[in-house]
């Protein structure tokens, strides 16, 4: 069994369906992100978006939910929905959670405001299974004394760690 010195946050399970590397560095505090353009307008849609709910629900230090519109529904705002597949999990994750803090019966959603779409998500037990096995998957990569080798994909080049990856 492997101990980390970190709690998984929520952003390590998005970016564990992003990129290993980025994970890795991530956890590793090795940080790009104030350095990239889309990061910067992620921030601004964030703090423009939903100006009248009490947003950034910090838990425990592992899940940030941006805000909890009803009792029973909490929210997640994206920029796009390119890698919705991780942001997804990242809500899921969120939903596990709190399901293991003792919170039942809650959904999400994933708002995405520059499309003026949104996305309800739920959690089962599948659900469940899966999160636990990805997060085995986290501390086993987060554990290297190394990063992971770089996977080039089609989102490498607006990541905020592509130099460090690339160049």
């Amino acid at each position: 069994m492997i101990i980390l010195e970190k709690e998984i946050t929520g952003v390590m399970v998005y970016y564990y369906m992003v990129c290993k590397k980025k994970l890795w560095y991530f956890y590793h505090e090795i940080s790009m992100e104030h350095t990239n353009d889309n990061v910067y307008i992620g921030k601004l849609i964030d703090e423009e978006s939903y100006k009248r709910e009490n947003k950034h629900i910090n838990i425990d230090n592992v899940i940030n939910i941006d805000f909890i519109k009803t009792k029973k529904i909490l929210h997640e705002v994206k920029k796009s929905n390119k890698i919705e597949e991780a942001s997804i999990l990242q809500v899921k994750y969120y939903l596990y959670y709190l399901k293991k803090k003792g919170v039942i019966d809650i959904k999400a959603k994933i708002d995405y405001p520059l499309l003026k779409q949104s996305v309800d998500i739920e959690i089962d037990e599948d659900d469940e299974k899966y999160i636990q096995e990805t997060l085995d998957k986290i501390k086993e990569i987060v554990s290297l004394k190394y990063p992971p080798k770089t996977d080039k994909k089609k989102i490498c080049k607006s990541c905020a760690y592509y130099d460090l990856c690339f160049i």
